[in-house]
Parts: structure tokens; sequence; C-alpha cells
């Protein structure tokens, strides 16, 4: 199928590669020029220099994903988008935008007769060879047309064992994208998905910093051990039942800088931890782990610690999130 991407940064550019790769067809765009030309010389896509070529490009009824920002650059690029759509088009967000966003972007869309869909993408810069795990919103007419684009994102069945108990044809969330619900119902579990995350990073930082304390003046000399935390988070990848992608990026990091010096541990929040909070507040749900994941984020720009330093280095591993400089 043919499918417009707006947006190429770190996750944009490679999920037109991985669809090009799957035999579909990309018309790109982005505000910067250089990097629409650059991808625009890989075969399968087509490159466009404004919203309204693009819009010219695509054929009818048009499947549109955007990958720009959460917040006000989302809706500066519908704005613009909007007088260049027809009846039947789709317009996806892909990017972390809050799932109450969704809902208001929807409704204005349909007075149009286009349709919006809303898909919480996880996959971050290794996605082009892993996959992307998809959560999507939206209207099942809307989610069978992108569905071919869906499932190439996706990883696919894989290597990973099956549940036990599951049998039969693997169904899509086997595959790695599923259709949650009505328009905001993948952002909702996107957002509770990087929720969650925050706590499970949080917990490796705190114990990493545990173990790296041990050789701490303040310990007793009897009881102090130099470990060595790199070769700690890589025994745990083997057969431990804390292992995960996260520890074998952190052990990845740690690998190449054991005291993380290339980190400040000034640690940024890119708005999902604080809305899953808002909303476990909403709904008189307690989330005492995911509450103090966000506050330490909070306090790791006044003081930085090791543990904001492991957490830093999983952003930049699974992300590409650079760390804003404390100077």
């Amino acid at each position: 199928m043919q499918i417009a991407m707006i947006g190429l940064g770190r996750m944009g550019a490679n999920m037109v590669r991985r669809l090009v790769r799957g035999g579909h067809h990309c018309v790109v765009y982005d505000l910067d020029a250089e990097a629409v030309a650059a991808l625009a010389q890989e075969h399968g896509v087509e490159g466009a220099s404004s919203l309204a070529e693009l819009a010219d490009k695509c054929e009818r009824p048009r499947s549109l994903w955007l990958m720009v920002p959460a917040g006000s650059a989302v809706d500066a690029t519908l704005d613009a988008l909007g007088p260049h759509l027809s009846e039947g088009d789709i317009v996806v967000d892909g990017g972390n935008s809050y799932f109450k966003d969704d809902i208001r972007r929807a409704e204005r869309l349909l007075e149009r007769g286009v349709l919006y869909m809303d898909a919480g993408t996880s996959g971050g810069v290794w996605g082009l060879d892993r996959g992307y795990c998809l959560m999507v919103g939206g209207a099942d007419e809307a989610f069978r047309q992108l569905e071919p684009a869906l499932a190439t994102l996706a990883p696919g069945t894989g290597d990973t064992e099956r549940t036990p108990g599951r049998d039969g044809e693997a169904d899509s969330s086997e595959r790695g994208y599923l259709h949650c619900g009505p328009i905001g119902a993948g952002h909702f579990v996107k957002m509770v998905h990087n929720g969650i995350e925050y706590g499970l990073m949080q917990a490796y930082a705190e114990g990493l910093d545990i173990l790296r304390g041990a050789r701490g003046q303040e310990v007793p000399a009897g009881q102090r051990y130099d470990f060595d935390i790199a070769r700690i988070t890589e025994v745990w990848r083997r057969g431990s039942v804390v292992g995960s992608w996260l520890l074998d990026l952190t052990a990845a990091a740690l690998l190449r800088d054991g005291d993380l010096q290339g980190y400040s541990g000034f640690v940024e929040d890119s708005g999902e931890g604080r809305w899953t909070i808002q909303t476990a507040v909403e709904e008189a749900v307690p989330a005492d782990v995911l509450s103090a994941a966000l506050y330490t984020r909070f306090r790791s720009r006044q003081d930085h610690t090791f543990a904001e330093k492991v957490l830093s280095a999983m952003r930049q591993q699974f992300g590409g999130h650079v760390e804003q400089s404390t100077a």
C-alpha cells in the first residue's frame, strides 16, 4: 500500500525504511528539506516539499502517518494538512500524544469526513530491525485500511516463545500490533506502557546504585564489596527472572562506560509518566511505584546520583534521547 509519513526524526525515517522493505510505497515530508531529500534517494520513497504536495502525490483514500512531537506540533500539522484532506482519508498520530487530545482531534477531522487513528509506537531507534510494538485506537474501518502497514511495522511472531495456552493461528497481538479500542485507546495503552517503563527503569537504577554503594567508605570495612556492575548486569541477562530488553541495553551501556561518566544524570520526562499518574488519580487507582519513579526524575534535575546516570543511559540506549547538559 501507499502511505505518507510526516516527520522524519529518530523514528519516522526508520519506519519509512521498514515499510519500504515490506513492499510499501512511501511519500515523505519533514520541515527539514535535507532530511526529505536524503530519504527520497532510497528505493520506494518519494519526497514532498510541502504538505500540499504530499497530499497531491497520495492516492485516495489517503493514509497519512504523523511522527511529530506531541502537543502543539500535532495540532499545527493537522491545521496545515486539513485543507488538503478529503473524505475517506485516514490520519494516524504515531507520536506520544495525550489520549484526551486524540478525542478532540478526531472530532475535528470527522467534520471533514476524515478518519483519525492514534497509534502508540514503541521500538525507539532499534525499530528498523526489531520492529515496532503498536497500540492502536480508532474506528474498525480505519484499522482495516491501515492493517497492511501495521503488520509490516510490527515485529511479527519472531522467536518470542508463545504464551502457554495460546493455540491456533497467531492473532495480531502475538505479531506485535493490537487494535485496543476506539479513539484514544491506543495512546491510553501506550501512556500506561511508558508509566510502567518509568517504574522498571527506576528499579534497575536503584538496585545498581545499591551495588555501587557497597564500595563506599561509609560501609564497614568487613562488609565492603567492589562489584563489577557491568558483569553483574551481564550475568542477570542469562536466565534471571529480572532479565529484559532494558537490562540488555543497560549492560551494553555499562560495558562501554562502567561508571557512566559520560552521563550527567539529568533525566527528562516526556509526558506519558505524568499523564499516567494524572489518570491514576482520576480513577482513584494507587500507583505508588510509578509516582515515585516520576518524582525521582524531577529530583534528578537538582541532584544527580549514579542511579540517575543509569536512567539517562537507558533512555539514550533505547530512544536516542540526548540528556540536557547541567552546564
